[in-house]
Formats: structure tokens, C-alpha cells, sequence
């Protein structure tokens, strides 16, 4: 092996190892989380039993308490924490429903993207790089409609948050179509939630907890489902007429 050859190999290494600390650092947090059990304070116990605490602060310290609330909220679905449907619900009980999805929404979406950013420095550029022929096709077929694609995939809550995260990252989505796709797709289950938690007040009085598979009712789900149905009609329209444009001669 030549010098240069040598030299090259360990640059794309070093690189490799640079485009992994992102990452790393996500996996880092998603540890220290696990290791000291914080996901315990994710709970409705918790939010019941240290509701006069919160209030106090959200009521006499309203802006660092929203900072704070955003920055949990942010770390939280970065690393991917299961439970944050809690934060969701300490949103509304905290700031109401107009605050409370503006703060879930906003930070949601950015730490969507830090996961995303993360996933596609790490791995999308390797995965690329090596793709064989079909991987291709369907990165190319759902970049076409990516928007649409993840619209519907974030209206409809069928899979998990985290992988609706990394499966755009891998497959080359652009920044800004999934940053537009996340933050509109999940205005409707959040305002969903954060009603929840704006009523959690009368939940205490009663000692009952609240329906979280409430977003899964006839009533909310179908909406959901029609608004996710509108938002793959324009990539019916385009497959319909990519198909017309075949046949003609």
C-alpha cells in the first residue's frame, strides 16, 4: 500500500469517526436517562405529585420555566426517551392550550432534527455510499414525495416518533422538506394532547388518570386519517399521470 493510499484510508476514517459524534453524544444522553432512571419523572405519578411545585413556578417564573419546559422537551425526543407524551401533557396543564402546543410543536420539531442531523452525518452519508440499486429507487421514489409521505406518516401516529425520525435521515430526505412535514404533520395530535393536559386540573380532583389511546378514538382518528388521505392526493395525481405520460407513444 502507497503512502497516499495509507494516508487516504485513515483521513476517511477520521472522518467516519467525526461524523459519528452526533450521534454518540445522543447515545451518551439516552444512557445517562436510562442509567439513573430520569424516565421515572416521565409519568402521570410524577406530574400529579409535583403539580403545585410546577404551577408555582410556571405561575411566578413563567419565562425560565417555559425555557426550561422547551429544552426537557427538545433533549427528550432527540434521544428518543419513551414517555415524552408525558411532557405533552404537562404542556397544556402548564401553559394552556395556545402556549402549550406552540411550545410542544416548536420543540418537537427541533428535536426531531437534531435526530435527524445526527442519523443522516452518521450513517446516511455511509449507507449512500454503498446502496445498491434498489435502496436507490426507493430513496429516489420517496424523496419525489417525501413531503407528502411524512406528512401522512406524522398526522397518522401508527409508528413510533423515533423511527418516523430516522428512516427520512437514511434515506437522503432534505432538511427543510422534513422540517416543514414535521412541524405541520404534528399540530393535530399535539393540540390533541395538550387539550388532554389542559384538563388534567379536574383529573386530580377526581384521582382518575387520563386516556392517552384517546388520539386512537372514532372521533379524533378519522379526522386524522381524512387529513392524511388529502395530503397523498397530490402523489396519487402525480402517479396517475407519470402513468398516462408512459403510454402515450
Amino acid at each position: 500500500m502507497s503512502l497516499g493510499s495509507y494516508l487516504g484510508m485513515k483521513m476517511a476514517q477520521a472522518k467516519f469517526i467525526f461524523r459519528l459524534i452526533p450521534l454518540m453524544i445522543l447515545v451518551l444522553g439516552l444512557f445517562l436517562v436510562i442509567y439513573f432512571k430520569l424516565y421515572h419523572y416521565l409519568s402521570f405519578e410524577a406530574l400529579q405529585q409535583h403539580r403545585d411545585l410546577l404551577l408555582k413556578w410556571a405561575n411566578q417564573h413563567y419565562f425560565i420555566t417555559a425555557l426550561s419546559f422547551c429544552f426537557i422537551y427538545i433533549i427528550a425526543v432527540a434521544i428518543s426517551i419513551p414517555g415524552a407524551v408525558f411532557l405533552t401533557l404537562a404542556g397544556g396543564f402548564l401553559f394552556g392550550l395556545v402556549w402549550g402546543t406552540v411550545y410542544v410543536v416548536f420543540s418537537a420539531t427541533i428535536g426531531a432534527t437534531l435526530l435527524f442531523l445526527a442519523i443522516n452525518t452518521s450513517f446516511g452519508h455511509w449507507l449512500r455510499t454503498r446502496a445498491n440499486e434498489w435502496v436507490k429507487k426507493m430513496e429516489a421514489g420517496f424523496k419525489r414525495n417525501a413531503f407528502h409521505y411524512l406528512l401522512t406518516l406524522r398526522l397518522i401516529p401508527l409508528f413510533p416518533f423515533w423511527l418516523v425520525n430516522i428512516v427520512p435521515a437514511l434515506l437522503n430526505v432534505p432538511l427543510r422538506t422534513f422540517v416543514t412535514a414535521t412541524f405541520l404533520g404534528i399540530i393535530p395530535g399535539a393540540f390533541v394532547y395538550i387539550s388532554v393536559g389542559h384538563g388534567l386540573n379536574r383529573l386530580f380532583a377526581t384521582g382518575k388518570k387520563p386516556e392517552l389511546g384517546i388520539i386512537f378514538s372514532p372521533d379524533i382518528l378519522l379526522p386524522l386519517i381524512g387529513l392524511a388521505v388529502l395530503s397523498l392526493l397530490p402523489v396519487a395525481y402525480n402517479h396517475l399521470k407519470d402513468k398516462q405520460h408512459a403510454k402515450k407513444p
